[in-house]
């Protein structure tokens, strides 16, 4: 059977031989480069097909491998296939030539996309362990922001390298990027200055990677404003505030410039409730209200740290009212229902604690006029 099988094979090879080679050069090319094409790709989606049949119902994680792996392993295939069937078709020189260095490039940007997966694929299975969802998150955050900022420091680096190499294997490029090395004191001097903002938040975010400042859902408070770090990418980070808004603020900031964080240390965090209020205002009955609505709440471990004067104006005063929970977000909800309720309360028992502009108006003249009126007329005689 197997020799059957075998002469049937070597006959069907012969015949395709013989036609090929009554074919023109360029059909005769074009078959066998399509057919190694297509040929990888139909191995791709056997393999593909089995090992997604093996691992159906068991280690879902390497279902995500597999996906995310599925375009790499295809176009290596085809460039294999493709390398593999070159040298046989009946091509000129010129064109091989092309060819070749087209296959070249299609091998350096496979490298630089299987390195770009490979990162992407050990970050997602190293924080798997990891939930940023929970309340004492602490640990889940250092790691998670390590690993984001270090995975896109290096898929600059990875995308910058493979741009080199791509580069370089064109001769003029090439040429131009000797002359550039050997005349590298001016150039390296404009090149420094022209890339030192890019340089700079690369370093910055692999001193945030390591050193950690600040770290995903940390509350900051930044220029004034109170907020949650969102996202920290390559070069900017973005800060949740509470009305919703998003600041942008530079990566390369958070190492230069300082700033509040209120969750260094621990997942809880603090909010802060400011009022601004007349000098008759009860900050003893405020102190023990603020205490009492805040017990009052669904959230058990919400609770008043501090309430503090901690301004004053010629009109008013300021009070700072700092409310601890276990999550960022149950703090913002507490501090705003606080914010309320502590409005409501003194608009309807203390009216006269809320802020008011007093102005006194003095005219000189007519108060001349009324005490020269009062006194009195000199005697004659």
């Amino acid at each position: 059977m197997w020799q059957n099988i075998t002469q049937y094979v070597q006959s069907l090879s012969s015949a395709f031989d013989k036609a090929l080679s009554l074919a023109p050069p360029w059909l005769a090319s074009l078959v066998i480069l399509v057919g190694a094409v297509i040929v990888a790709w139909l191995v791709h989606a056997a393999i593909l097909a089995l090992l997604q049949r093996l691992f159906r119902d068991r280690r879902p994680y390497l279902q995500s491998v597999l996906r995310a792996t599925k375009s790499p392993i295809r176009l290596a295939l085809l460039v294999i296939a493709f390398a593999i069937a070159l040298p046989t078709a009946p091509l000129g020189p010129d064109t091989k030539s092309l060819l070749a260095r087209i296959l070249v490039l299609a091998a350096i940007c496979l490298l630089g996309w299987i390195g770009l997966t490979a990162v992407h694929i050990a970050a997602n299975l190293y924080l798997m362990r990891f939930r940023i969802d929970l309340e004492d998150n602490l640990l889940a955050r250092k790691h998670v922001t390590q690993v984001r900022v270090l995975v896109r420091t290096l898929n600059t680096v990875i995308v910058l390298v493979t741009l080199g190499f791509a580069l370089m294997t064109f001769d003029t490029v090439r040429q131009y990027g000797i002359s550039l090395f050997a005349s590298a004191g001016v150039a390296g001097v404009v090149f420094g200055l022209a890339a030192q903002p890019v340089l700079s938040n690369l370093i910055a975010g692999v001193q945030l990677a390591v050193t950690q400042p600040i770290r995903l859902e940390d509350a900051v408070t930044v220029q004034n404003e109170y907020g949650w770090i969102e996202e920290i990418n390559a070069t900017y980070v973005v800060i949740r505030l509470e009305d919703q808004r998003r600041l942008i603020v530079p990566l390369n900031y958070f190492i230069q410039q300082p700033f509040y964080n209120w969750t260094r240390q621990a997942a809880p965090t603090i909010g802060n409730v400011a009022l601004f209020l007349d000098y008759a205002a009860p900050i003893d009955l405020i102190r023990r209200k603020a205490t009492e609505l805040v017990a009052q709440t669904k959230q058990d471990n919400a609770k008043v740290t501090s309430v503090q004067v901690t301004n004053v104006s010629a009109q008013a005063i300021e009070i700072h009212i700092l409310v601890n929970s276990d999550s960022a977000a149950t703090t913002g909800d507490v501090c705003a229902d606080l914010r309320e309720k502590l409005i409501a309360f003194l608009h309807q028992e203390h009216p006269e604690a809320l802020p008011r502009r007093r102005n006194e108006i003095i005219e000189p003249m007519a108060r001349k006029v009324a005490e020269s009126s009062a006194r009195p007329l000199p005697h004659r005689e």
